[in-house]
Order: C-alpha cells, then sequence, then structure tokens
C-alpha cells in the first residue's frame, strides 16, 4: 500500500535526476510505500531515459512521469498531485539529495501533528568546483545572504514562514487549493501564506535535511534571485502583509542608488549619500568576505562572497521594484 508519493518537478535534469532517485531509494521508510511521480516538462535531454533505466532497475520502487506541458514548477506539482496515491506528499526537487532519513522525519511530524506542512534546512554546497561557486555557496546560507530564512541559516525547531519543498497530507490540497499556476516562481510561498491564513502552521525540524545545490556562476545567480524579486512582487500584490524585513531590505537598497544617483547630478548632498552608502555597503561585503575566508580557509572568498552578495542584492532589489511596475502579460497577480 502506497503511504508517501514524492512528487518531483522536473525539465533537462539528466545530470542530478538518477542522484536524486538513489537517495529517495535510499531511505529508511519502507520503499513498498512510496512511490515517486515526476512530473516532467517535456524534457529534450535523457532525463526520461535515466528515469526508465532506473525504474528498470528498481522493481520495488514505484515510479510515475506525467507530462508538465506548461513546463512551469506549480504546473508540475499539481500534475503529479492529481494522480498520487498516497496519503501523504512529500515535495522534492530534481537538484537536491535528501538525507537518508528525510521521508521518515517528514511522515513522523505529519503524523504527530507538528504541522501542517513540515520542512527542513538545506544544506547548501556548491553547484561547481570553482571558487566562484564555492562563494555563491557560502553567500546564500549567510544572513547577509538569505536573511532570516531558517532552511537556509538553521536553527532549533519551530514555526516558521515558509521552508523548502514541504511535506503536506494529501487531503490538504482539497482543502485549501493546489499551487498558484500564475506564479512562476514563489508558488510554494504563497501555498504556505494560504495554509497559515486558514489557521494552520508550516514547521521547519532541523532534522530534516536534504543538499541544495547551489548556482554555480554569478550570471545564474543574477538570473535565480531576479526571477525570485519578480515574483514575490506579484505575490505581494495579493499578499501585502505577508513582506518580511529580509525582503524588503534590497529594493530599498537599489531605489536608493538609483533615486540619489539620479538626484546626484543636481544635487551635491545627494552626491555625498550615494558615496557614503556604497562606501559602507563595500566595506561590510568586504568585510564579510575576509571573515568567510578565514572561517573556510579559502582565500578567494574574500571577493567571491562580496561579488556574489551584491549579485543577489542587487538582482532582486531591481527585479522588485520593476515587478511592483510591470506586471506579467496574461497572468493574474
Amino acid at each position: 500500500m502506497i503511504v508517501v508519493s514524492v512528487i518531483v518537478p522536473c525539465y533537462n535534469e539528466e545530470a542530478t535526476i538518477r542522484q536524486l532517485l538513489e537517495a529517495v531509494y535510499a531511505q529508511t521508510y519502507p520503499i513498498n510505500q512510496v512511490e515517486v511521480i515526476i512530473a516532467d516538462g517535456l524534457s529534450t535531454d535523457g532525463t526520461r531515459a535515466i528515469v526508465d533505466d532506473f525504474k528498470s532497475n528498481h522493481p520495488d520502487l514505484e515510479i510515475r512521469v506525467v507530462d508538465n506541458k506548461l513546463r512551469v514548477i506549480p504546473s508540475g506539482l499539481n500534475r503529479a498531485i492529481e494522480v498520487a496515491t498516497g496519503k501523504y506528499i512529500i515535495r522534492l526537487d530534481a537538484h537536491s539529495v535528501p538525507s537518508f532519513d528525510y521521508i521518515q522525519n517528514c511522515v513522523h511530524g505529519l503524523e504527530n501533528g507538528l504541522g501542517d506542512n513540515i520542512g527542513g534546512i538545506w544544506k547548501i554546497q556548491p553547484g561547481a568546483a570553482t571558487w566562484v561557486a564555492k562563494s555563491i555557496a557560502i553567500a546564500v546560507a549567510h544572513p547577509i545572504g538569505a536573511g532570516d530564512a531558517r532552511y537556509r541559516i538553521g536553527g532549533a525547531a519551530q514555526e516558521v514562514d515558509t521552508v523548502p519543498f514541504g511535506a503536506f497530507e494529501k487531503e490538504l490540497f482539497n482543502q485549501i487549493g493546489k499551487f498558484d499556476e500564475t506564479l512562476l516562481t514563489n508558488e510554494d510561498y504563497e501555498f504556505n501564506v494560504r495554509l497559515r491564513q486558514s489557521g494552520r502552521r508550516v514547521w521547519m525540524d532541523p532534522s530534516i535535511t536534504s543538499i541544495y545545490y547551489a548556482r554555480p556562476t554569478l550570471l545564474e545567480l543574477a538570473k535565480q534571485y531576479w526571477r525570485y524579486g519578480y515574483w514575490k512582487a506579484q505575490m505581494l500584490r495579493r499578499y501585502p502583509k505577508t513582506l518580511r524585513w529580509r525582503q524588503i531590505l534590497p529594493p530599498i537598497f537599489v531605489f536608493a542608488l538609483l533615486s540619489l544617483g539620479v538626484l546626484s547630478l543636481i544635487w551635491d548632498l545627494a552626491r555625498w549619500l550615494l558615496a557614503i552608502i556604497v562606501i559602507l555597503y563595500t566595506i561590510i561585503i568586504f568585510g564579510i568576505g575576509i571573515q568567510m575566508s578565514l572561517k573556510h580557509k579559502e582565500f578567494s572568498c574574500a571577493i567571491g562572497v562580496p561579488l556574489a552578495t551584491a549579485t543577489i542584492h542587487l538582482s532582486w532589489g531591481s527585479a522588485f521594484l520593476g515587478g511592483l511596475i510591470v506586471k506579467p502579460r496574461g497572468k493574474r497577480a
């Protein structure tokens, strides 16, 4: 009897999908009570062939593939939920590697009523074997890059606003709805807003861990946080009260740079204020870079961490401001 449905949205994930499936297969939870549903966005690489090969060599693990024709994460999640047969739904990502007791700990939390969405923390690893990738992994796990997001920086078991991925009773989706397919990202946060507004709880348990591979280059990091910032702005059109301090600081910083930059053309005080802000910001991020280089014994972090941090702040902040002005075409926001 299937108890747990693991759902995984993916598209062209031939480099990582086998690693995820191997991690699911190695779980301490009884594998004959688990099914894996991969919502594939019609991959054009070898993703499906790898899944088919793994399935044929591991017949004791139920693996199914469903088409995600829209090729966006929330629609993939919803297509997988619709065919899931387990009592519990556990979302994972094709880029993630759950710890061996991940499913067991998620189910334990749900069965004991700790929360209606149970999740854990990321052990963030570099996306490549380069100094830039190592610096990015450090920056996105540091409070200056992650704010107070507990799933990134860690902490004791507690109620939080969101967790990565998530574990739920399937019945929950019948009660509050599935993921919003008009949000191309931030769909998990928006779902958790509805969950909390309905009087339910999101619970973070630090014993639930998974490896998350950060973006390997500054360009990919910038694209990721641009997407995050833009779609966070769209979500906040509906839920303005959900804005957190960690989310508003980068837009304020970018707005200050832009406004003072323009005013400095005609106003000497603005020029001085802009210089002070830039100098202070540079001192802070390079100070953290030096601190991290000493902690991790990686000299390159002294430069890489400040570059990654600035990329996060400027990309997120700019996209957030742009998202407040420009709505997505043909999308409800």
